[in-house]
């Protein structure tokens, strides 16, 4: 539910499928519940945004994305919902074009990494993004085209107060933390002009 949790998830073709049975396998065991207890996933905020999240579920079945396990409700009491992937995702989907902040996962399809970038860079949002690999290379291509505000590689949601945080695009202006990028939301710029008549160069 946090503001930069990951919602889509470009998996590269020679990969996928075990990758898919994978992440399903996963979700199907994560733990759900009172988050004062040794969960891994805590109820949501409050019935709105749990009725907001069953609502972008099922667009995307709507919309003909494969629903591969969870998409409903967890349990009688409190607003918890179950670990929920999709597969069969298309970028113009809803699912993928829009802000889920829920336990939501679209899983994405690509074979070229120009156009993983160019996907990736496709919504209006541009708040956090990771990168999962063993090349460098393709680490640092990816960290340099990717519109986001913070780029995670191989590890993700890492925070330290001295790392600027905010977002490209539609996720926000200005930056928390990150020393002189926070304060200037505080400051302002003057221009000051004067008619001047005699030298008062510094001197």
């Amino acid at each position: 539910q946090c503001c930069c949790a990951g919602s889509r998830l470009f998996v590269h073709d020679k990969i996928y499928d075990e990758f898919v049975e994978k992440a399903v396998k996963r979700a199907k065991v994560r733990t759900v519940g009172d988050s004062f207890d040794d969960v891994e996933q805590g109820p949501q905020v409050d019935n709105l945004q749990f009725d907001r999240i069953m609502g972008y579920i099922e667009k995307g079945k709507q919309e003909g994305a494969n629903l591969l396990t969870g998409g409903a409700r967890l349990g009688d009491n409190g607003y918890f919902i179950e670990p929920t992937v999709f597969d069969n995702v298309s970028d113009d989907m809803t699912i993928a074009q829009e802000e889920i902040f829920g336990p939501v996962l679209s899983i994405l399809k690509y074979s070229d990494y120009n156009e993983a970038l160019e996907r990736a860079n496709s919504n209006p949002y541009g708040l956090g993004a990771g990168v999962w690999t063993s090349s460098i290379d393709k680490a640092m291509f990816f960290e340099r085209g990717l519109r986001a505000g913070n780029v995670w590689v191989n590890c993700y949601d890492v925070f330290d107060a001295a790392i600027p945080f905010g977002g490209y695009k539609e996720s926000g202006i200005g930056r928390d933390n990150g020393g002189e990028y926070a304060i200037r939301n505080y400051q302002q710029v003057k221009a000051v002009t004067y008619p001047l008549t005699m030298d008062v160069a510094w001197r």
